[in-house]
């Protein structure tokens, strides 16, 4: 089967995908009580230019501070961080830095006039040099908290655009399952009882979660031959599971969005190429961890691989990513 048919067949196969999530999402939209119409759009609002990147300045350099950080692994930060030179984005850690973090010339088809674009990937996704033969990922993590003096109310309606390069399927890790994600780091209140002696405090703790896209890998018979094929991954619903969200007909140049709402909600965004996001790139809605969303703290990348030593991760290129509220207050002006 040729490039073009399987594209053809994906194609197809996606128009009905997207309409299937969409009629999910709407139902969930019904049981939270909004329409698709009142949904702000990713991309709406002032720009908070203290945030993002547009990744233009042909200086643009990372600064990894190897080796990187594995707590969620080991419990080990190995400080101090990576962060890049402009202030803009930090090493998490958590997970840490992709292996690779540089400024790459944007590929064809990106956004009108832009020069610079940004590449990731890893080979040793857990703790370094010491392959676990499991998949682990990286986190690239966006400066929300220190550029703006603090994180960001829902009550703003914060949301997120970035543009996401997808390659071709026959040069992804040779993995089915997840290779990238665009997520955010947000934060709530919960219960939380704690046993004293014979007493029982009722208090409230931050708790702290990771909404998001996440884009996979997978195969299916065609013709009789297992090809390749790419789709959507929603994280997450009412009680933590991931969630299938529409398939990807053609590879290249995608636009993804996250929306935050005073209701607590957060709304999912994709679409083809780099135009703005509109209401017809709406995925779905939801409440993740059955969680109301309070506050934004950061958004970031992940890159996923299987970390055998061997096989390098997807190469993923990135550029414009852009923060928005729909009513600001003052916020600090860091440059």
């Amino acid at each position: 089967m040729t490039i073009g048919s399987v594209a053809r067949f994906s194609a197809s196969v996606a128009r009905l995908g997207s309409l299937t999530t969409l009629a999910v999402g709407i139902i969930a939209l019904q049981g939270y009580g909004q329409s698709r119409s009142e949904i702000i759009v990713p991309g709406t609002g002032i720009q908070l230019k203290q945030v993002g990147d547009d990744f233009e300045d042909e200086a643009w350099e990372y600064i990894p501070r190897d080796p990187k950080s594995t707590e969620d692994i080991d419990e080990n930060q190995r400080m101090p961080m990576g962060k890049s030179t402009n202030g803009r984005w930090y090493e998490g850690a958590k997970r840490g830095h992709p292996d690779v973090v540089k400024r790459v010339p944007t590929p064809p088809g990106g956004i009108p006039g832009s020069e610079g674009s940004l590449l990731m990937r890893s080979l040793f996704t857990g703790i370094p040099n010491r392959p676990s033969r499991k998949m682990h990922q990286d986190d690239f993590i966006c400066n929300v908290q220190y550029r703006l003096g603090g994180t960001l109310k829902v009550s703003q309606t914060p949301n997120i655009t970035t543009r996401v390069f997808i390659p071709p399927l026959d040069e992804w890790e040779n993995r089915n399952g997840p290779h990238f994600a665009f997520r955010a780091a947000v934060e709530t209140r919960v219960a939380e009882k704690k046993q004293v002696l014979f007493f029982t405090n009722n208090s409230e703790k931050d708790e702290v979660y990771w909404p998001g896209l996440f884009i996979l890998r997978g195969t299916r018979q065609v013709e009789g031959r297992m090809v390749p094929y790419a789709y959507f991954r929603v994280r997450a619903d009412r009680s933590g599971g991931d969630f299938m969200g529409p398939e990807i007909p053609e590879t290249g140049w995608w636009t993804l969005g996250l929306t935050f709402t005073p209701d607590g909600l957060v709304h999912y965004f994709a679409r083809q190429g780099v135009d703005e996001l509109t209401r017809d790139d709406y995925i779905a809605t939801a409440m993740p961890y059955g969680y109301r969303c309070e506050e934004l703290r950061s958004f970031f990348y992940n890159v996923v691989n299987g970390d055998n030593g061997r096989d390098w991760s997807t190469d993923w290129i990135v550029d414009d990513p852009k923060l928005y509220v729909v009513q600001s207050p003052r916020v600090a002006n860091r440059k």
